[in-house]
């Protein structure tokens, strides 16, 4: 049984990102992004007054960027 998936600051969000081999985060269009090699960028959210990026989000993410959610909690 996996994890759960908790609440994460923009800049946690970064550290776990690069932890898992990404670089950046680069300047996109709206939202700046990170990348890996041989995987699908990822959107980084942009900071809205210091919220936390929710669950529902990171989840849909992670999802689309094809990291599972224990290699996200044990990075």
């Amino acid at each position: 049984m996996s994890a759960r998936l908790t609440p994460c600051s923009r800049r946690e969000f970064i550290r776990k990102l690069k932890a898992l081999g990404y670089d950046g985060p680069y300047a996109g269009g709206k939202h700046e992004f990170m990348a890996a090699p041989g995987r699908a960028p990822v959107r980084v959210p942009n900071p809205h007054a210091g919220q936390e990026i929710g669950v529902d989000l990171l989840a849909r993410i992670l999802r689309d960027s094809g990291i599972d959610r224990d290699s996200w909690i044990e990075a």
